[in-house]
Parts: C-alpha cells; sequence; structure tokens
C-alpha cells in the first residue's frame, strides 16, 4: 500500500502529524466542527507545540483550567476553546482509562468493524456521524480499518466526495468543500 496522505490542514508538518499520531487524529476529528476541517485538523499540531508533545496521559493528567489556558492561549486553538478543551481532556482520561493511553488500541487487535465503530463511538465527543466519519478515515485514508467497514461508515464509506474521510489531495478538499456547501445551500432552501 502507498504511504497515506491527509492532506487536509494545508500545512505538511500537520497533515503528517494525523497520519503518524493516532492521538492526533483523534484529537483532529474531535475538533471538526463549527470550524473550517483545516482549522480543525490543524489544531492537534498547534497543541503539541504549546504541549511539547501529543501524549494521553499527560493530557489527562493535567487539570481541565490548566488545559484550558493552552486552548484559549492566541490564538484560540478553536472557536469554542473551553469546551473543546473540557471535551479533550474528557477524550484523554476514556483513552487512558480504556486503552492505557494508546489511541490506535482502538482499532488494533481486532478484525471487526462494528466493534471499531462501537469503540470510536463511545469515546467521549463523538456521536454517529463523527464516529463513522472516523471510520472512513481509516478505512480511505489509513488503510487501518477492519474488511467491511463501508457498511458501518455508512454514506462515508461511499465514494461521493462529502467529508474529510474523502481528502486525498487539495483538489479532493476543493471538492469537499463544493459538496458541503451545495448542501447547506439545499439545507436553507427547505427551511426558507
Amino acid at each position: 500500500m502507498p504511504r497515506a496522505t491527509f492532506p487536509v490542514t494545508g500545512d505538511p508538518a500537520a497533515d503528517q502529524l494525523l497520519v503518524d499520531d493516532p492521538l492526533a487524529l483523534l484529537i483532529g476529528m474531535l475538533l471538526d466542527q463549527q470550524v473550517p476541517m483545516e482549522w480543525a485538523f490543524k489544531g492537534p499540531y498547534t497543541l503539541l507545540g504549546r504541549l511539547g508533545g501529543l501524549d494521553a496521559h499527560a493530557i489527562a493528567a493535567m487539570s481541565p483550567d490548566e488545559l484550558d489556558e493552552v486552548f484559549r492561549a492566541k490564538p484560540a486553538l478553536h472557536r469554542f476553546p473551553s469546551a473543546m478543551a473540557k471535551r479533550t481532556h474528557a477524550l484523554c482520561q476514556h483513552l487512558v482509562e480504556h486503552y492505557d493511553g494508546k489511541a490506535a488500541k482502538i482499532w488494533q487487535r481486532t478484525k471487526d468493524p462494528e466493534v471499531v465503530y462501537e469503540r470510536i463511538r463511545a469515546l467521549p465527543g463523538y456521536g454517529e456521524e463523527k464516529a463513522r466519519i472516523l471510520l472512513a478515515i481509516l478505512g480511505k485514508r489509513l488503510g487501518k480499518a477492519p474488511v467491511g467497514w463501508e457498511h458501518y461508515a455508512g454514506p462515508f464509506g461511499d465514494p461521493t466526495p462529502r467529508s474529510v474521510a474523502d481528502i486525498d489531495s487539495r483538489e479532493a478538499f476543493d471538492r469537499v468543500r463544493a459538496w458541503k456547501k451545495q448542501q447547506k445551500a439545499k439545507g436553507k432552501a427547505k427551511t426558507e
């Protein structure tokens, strides 16, 4: 399999971190709401720089107030830095409690895509759609999802360029953004 790429942030170092560090990927997906996707997924790289490393044990051991300060430092890590700091803290606590702080254990050592989906779905801050998209990223971008993952990823498992899981180039990024704008316009037209 060719080397995995995930060119979502526009910054090659931040993009590579998402491929190389499972915790960075989980945090990026967690932050992907109410901000542009490139900003959300660059968050882990910014957090890495501010903390000097990304480690679930270290983040879980921080006080929520300390992590909140890190998220709120200028420029803020998210549009809602305090809320996202709390969610990131809860995510890291969950990883420490259930996976010895190792995010990759969520998808390793099982060949059952339903188990992987359920493990992702159980993460703090992850709803059904977020879990499906992360499963699709593991399958489409990183080649780490068990055979049959497409069923559990729902519409995010198909070839329509609809989510961050479909970004394998800057052109694909533009297609996903255009699809999202089109869907938003359709939704707006229905409410008028």
